[in-house]
């Protein structure tokens, strides 16, 4: 039997939907798997995690989420790192552990694009730039606040869930596109950092759709531009960042499922097969959808290589270039 945690069994329910006919086939492994996430139960990547296990009845007989927090992520990485290849063993990350982390981290104990075989990407999420209470209520778009900030430089301030995440330096590309020094604050975690926003503390926030959606929604936040390629469903009003005209500012956060760098290109390949599969049930879609993720594609599962390869060397430039001092 897959393993479920009640708390998520909200956003969940519509993922048992749909995925009979991937549990209905004879599973490709005859031992049970894992996929480890790095972070506790409930957050992003762990319902991602949990989503895609409820569809992977063709690849092994049960699917059981192995959440191992600790070290923004980095334990469950480790984990895999030393695991054994033989499929039984997977990881759903965020990008930032992959693509981020190498470049802020001097002594980290892996190496990203050496270590690990990039399977698939399984879906994303875009980022939100929102005002609070601290800007005036008559700027409404991005080139209003950012005008405003250049009055304001004082009060010309972002907050992210961290230092070193991917909406902190998508704030950072923010401002070099629009040659705004704007200040970062960093909090621990995206709770405190809307908090502050609410709170008229900070002026700004970038953060995950889904975190800042209810706010704006309120009536509490302005959604000034959402980073993604295309605009959100959820917010059709709101542009995107190129289209705002800081097409050098378009970021998202995928979720990956990686193996250990020895899988065998067999392994690898009926693992893809198998989350092609997955990515076609109409649970998972809506699980993800349900919880404002973006489904990845079932058919571009092999371009996810590329994609790591080429995020991974813009986002180096992009800490270089923001004078981030490295942490240990």
């Amino acid at each position: 039997m897959i393993h479920r945690r009640s708390f998520t069994a909200g956003l969940l329910g519509a993922a048992s939907l749909g995925g009979l006919t991937a549990r209905a086939q004879s599973p490709i492994l005859s031992r049970p798997a894992r996929i480890l996430v790095g972070f506790p139960p409930g957050g992003s990547a762990d319902l991602v995690a949990r989503a895609l296990a409820l569809q992977m009845g063709g690849y092994a007989p049960s699917v059981i989420v192995d959440n191992k927090p600790g070290a923004g992520g980095r334990i469950a990485l480790e984990t895999l790192k030393s695991s054994e290849a033989d499929g039984t063993t997977l990881l759903v990350t965020p990008a930032s552990m992959m693509v981020v982390y190498p470049h802020i981290y001097r002594r980290l104990s892996y190496d990203p694009l050496a270590d690990f075989v990039p399977v698939a990407s399984v879906g994303s999420a875009q980022f939100v730039v929102s005002v609070g209470p601290m800007v005036p209520a008559s700027v409404t778009t991005l080139a209003q606040f950012i005008q405003w900030c250049r009055v304001n430089t004082a009060q010309a301030t972002y907050g992210s869930s961290g230092a070193g995440s991917i909406p902190h330096f998508t704030g950072v590309a923010l401002g070099k596109a629009a040659k705004l020094d704007w200040m970062h604050v960093a909090y621990k975690g995206a709770a405190p950092a809307l908090n502050d926003l609410l709170g008229g503390q900070v002026a700004a926030n970038v953060g995950v759709l889904s975190n800042t959606l209810p706010h704006v929604q309120s009536g509490k936040l302005r959604a000034l531009a959402v980073s993604g390629p295309v605009r959100s469903r959820l917010l059709p009003d709101v542009p995107t960042l190129a289209e705002a005209g800081y097409k050098d500012a378009q970021a998202t956060e995928w979720f990956g499922v990686f193996m250990p760098a020895k899988a065998s290109p067999d392994a690898v390949l009926k693992l893809r097969e198998a989350l092609r599969a997955a990515l076609r049930t109409r649970g998972l879609a809506d699980a993800l959808t349900k919880a404002s993720f973006e489904p990845a594609n079932p058919d571009s599962t092999a371009d996810f290589a590329q994609q790591l390869r080429a995020d991974h060397a813009r986002w180096g430039a992009v800490v270089t270039s923001s004078g981030f001092t490295p942490e240990d």
